[in-house]
């Protein structure tokens, strides 16, 4: 009986040790929930809003106390090359670093393992232009979007951000950025309208499947909106809005966004 049960044992333990992991099936036919977060900082430090002081490349302190930004018009890539623009009306996201809600945007998307997530930071023309009934929720600028429309430019701020410096000449020392411009509707403006590109192979492609809800984790630095190809200087600019500079602070900003880690 001993001998048995010896040669026995064996076989049990090389069952155990063929049995392969289980590959996830997805059903592209069905959506599923998927978290992408904005983590903003500034340099390598969390973003701090009227407390902690930061220096720009120019040597500069100065604090931030207002940073708000559009994200739309999302489009989700799978590992096959497969494309999923998610549907306009729900792919409007305003963040608002005051608003902890804000900072996290949930869409629902066809299952499957997405590689690459691309949005534009800021109102595309098309919206821009639409009647006021055709832009609510996010984009209503008599509600969420207050502060956020140029009424007398017909236009929404892609970015926003705010805050103060003692190098500023303006009363308080307040320096403000306020950056839209989308090419305009009855006479040619600059575009300012960015488009980002988020590669996720490196540090965690996103695995949606109904029953969780996976997040892209990007951090967000908006000290490049001072610092990058045009070093933005609070002394010698301390408000941007409509002038030619905003192309160069946009063109900043338009590196902020980096993939940290996807959860699944």
């Amino acid at each position: 009986m001993k001998k048995l049960l010896l040669l026995f044992i064996p076989l049990v333990t090389m069952s155990f040790s063929c049995k392969k992991d289980t590959v996830p099936q997805y059903n592209a036919t069905i959506k599923a929930p998927l978290s992408i977060e904005f983590d903003n900082i500034i340099g390598g430090s969390d973003l701090q809003l009227g407390t902690a002081s930061y220096s720009n490349a120019n040597n500069e302190q100065f604090k931030v106390t207002m940073l708000k930004y559009f994200v739309s018009n999302i489009v989700l890539t799978k590992t096959d090359g497969t494309k999923y623009t998610v549907p306009q009306d729900s792919s409007y996201f305003l963040i608002d670093e005051s608003k902890a809600a804000t900072l996290s945007s949930i869409i629902n998307i066809p299952e499957g393992e997405y590689a690459k997530l691309d949005f534009v930071l800021g109102v595309d023309s098309l919206r821009n232009t639409k009647d006021l009934s055709q832009r609510t929720g996010k984009l209503d600028p008599t509600g969420d979007a207050a502060g956020m429309y140029w009424s007398w430019n017909s236009g929404y701020i892609f970015f926003k951000m705010e805050g103060t410096a003692v190098v500023s000449p303006q009363v308080n020392n307040v320096f403000q950025y306020h950056i839209g411009l989308f090419g305009g509707y009855t006479a040619p403006t600059l575009n300012n309208l960015k488009n980002i590109s988020i590669d996720l192979t490196a540090r965690g492609i996103a695995k949606v499947k109904t029953g969780k809800t996976p997040n892209i984790h990007l951090l967000v630095d908006a000290m490049k909106m001072f610092n990058g190809s045009t070093n933005i200087s609070i002394a010698t600019n301390s408000v941007v809005m409509a002038s030619a500079l905003s192309a160069k602070v946009a063109d900043n900003y338009a590196n902020m966004f980096q993939h940290d880690h996807t959860e699944n």
